[in-house]
């Protein structure tokens, strides 16, 4: 396995808290606003049930989940059979290949720079990882599992129609399971981000493919291990068979959070825009410090560089006791980066402008 990449960033971490106004950490995407009364509502109403929830969802979630996808996402064509809830989109990512029953000998793909979960959760399952950005990389060798992530953690990259598009056909000739990590789906800033299951990308057909979601970052339900994948029917049912065998079940509370999260649009509106206004406070911020901003037109973070090696220029954050996340901690193609969440207060983001001018 490889090192827990938090646990090698101590010594900045460090350096970060020694500074005389304390720490500024923006590393973690980890949401800081409070969950919207509506969904602690539901939340309560059902807390009294004593019984088993089901691992497949209530209907009422199953129905949430189909209806927000069309809704907010342009999503057609999917039944409640189609759609499964997940303890946690991590989770679901880390047990994906051993669930779809990939093992030695199977090769995964992930991008060249990714959310460290998708090569441990390969590896886990004892597969072969392979990082690459575009399918010319693979030669003629065929996958059993390709990740995409667009909107992408931690670059901020959106992949367009045409892209998914190419990438659907391919694999569609090959046999191959494209699984689609689209937890920042709903935080694009600039353009537009189509999902993977998007009719103008899979023409209407779900076969093979796998939207991951997740409503951690854009419902604040980080704490409530609110996760789903939805697409290709079969290859949901095997997810959720393997899923009722293992006792992965999201308990009923949750559930019903989920569905009221998923129904109400205003709570979900009014975060994005308060992650708007910090974006637009920090990135020009970020700017005149020096660094350049590569992609990021979505998401929750900032893909800063100033062509140096990443831990040089953590220290230079730290020394103004700002903590961010080194790009290694994604692929070597990260070295030259860091990743600056804006996942803080107001007040924070306020502190770390004023320390970086």
């Amino acid at each position: 396995m490889p090192v827990f990449p938090w646990d090698t960033i101590a010594q900045a971490r460090t350096r970060a808290a020694a500074h005389p106004d304390g720490l500024v950490d923006l590393t973690v995407g980890t949401p800081v606003d409070p969950v919207a009364p509506v969904i602690r509502d539901a939340l309560a109403a059902d807390s009294a049930f004593p019984g088993y929830p089901t691992t497949a969802g209530t209907p009422a979630l199953r129905a949430a989940i189909v209806d927000s996808l069309a809704r907010r996402y342009g999503v057609t064509g999917l039944t409640a059979d189609a759609v499964l809830p997940a303890i946690g989109t991590k989770e679901l990512i880390a047990a994906l290949p051993t669930h779809l029953g990939l093992g030695q000998g199977h090769r995964v793909v992930i991008p060249e720079i990714a959310y460290p979960t998708y090569e441990v959760g390969a590896l886990l399952a004892g597969c072969t990882v392979i990082r690459a950005d575009s399918l010319t990389q693979l030669g003629p060798s065929t996958p059993h599992l390709l990740y995409l992530n667009s909107p992408s953690n931690p670059t901020g990259k959106v992949l367009g129609l045409e892209h998914l598009r190419k990438v659907v056909g391919w694999a569609r000739d090959r046999g191959v399971i494209v699984a689609a990590d689209e937890c920042y789906l709903g935080l694009v800033w600039e353009g537009e981000a189509p999902s993977i299951l998007d009719p103008r990308v899979s023409d209407g057909d779900h076969t093979g493919l796998l939207a991951l979601h997740s409503l951690s970052k854009t419902s604040n339900l980080a704490s409530y291990r609110a996760g789903f994948v939805a697409g290709d029917p079969a290859l949901v049912a095997e997810l959720l068979e393997v899923r009722k065998h293992s006792g992965l079940m999201m308990p009923l509370p949750v559930q019903s959070a989920m569905v009221a999260a998923l129904t109400d649009d205003a709570h979900e509106a009014d975060q994005r825009e308060r992650y708007r206004a910090r974006r637009d406070l920090l990135r020009p911020a970020v700017e005149a410090a020096g660094f350049r901003i590569d992609n990021s037109e979505a998401g929750l973070y900032l893909w800063a560089t100033r062509d140096e090696p990443c831990r040089d220029t953590a220290d230079w954050f730290a020394e103004r006791g700002v903590l961010v996340a080194p790009g290694e901690f994604y692929g070597p193609r990260g070295s030259q980066h860091v990743r600056i969440a804006l996942t803080a207060t107001d007040a924070t983001i306020d502190e770390a402008v004023r320390r970086l001018s």
